[in-house]
């Protein structure tokens, strides 16, 4: 999860994971897209496959890279039990608030 955390701390990586979502993209599409050089976007690419973020493909002298959901599960578990765990007081809070008004009602 650290190195996917490591990644994701990076703007440009997060909107070529965003580009890479729903569609495979060739490397110098997805550098077109950038007002950075060509060998910094490789960068970012060597990062986010590295991390497991993403899938490489090649076909021909091709590269090919889409986004592999896969690699954001650890870092989706990790932020889930937050989002549990404040679920889970939200709803003692509010079983809490209906017990009181109950006892209100019957006294």
């Amino acid at each position: 999860m650290d190195a996917q955390l490591k990644a994701l701390a990076e703007p440009r990586r997060r909107k070529i994971l965003e580009l890479v979502r729903d569609q495979e993209l060739p490397a110098g599409e997805i550098a077109r897209r950038f007002a950075v050089t060509r060998p910094a976007i490789s960068q970012h690419l060597t990062v986010l496959r590295e991390a497991g973020l993403l899938i490489e493909r090649r076909e021909g002298t091709k590269r090919l890279y889409r986004a592999d959901p896969a690699g954001l599960l650890g870092l989706k578990r990790f932020v889930d039990r937050f989002w549990m765990t404040g679920l889970e007081r939200l709803k003692l809070e509010a079983e809490t608030e209906a017990a009181r008004g109950e006892r209100k009602d019957q006294a």
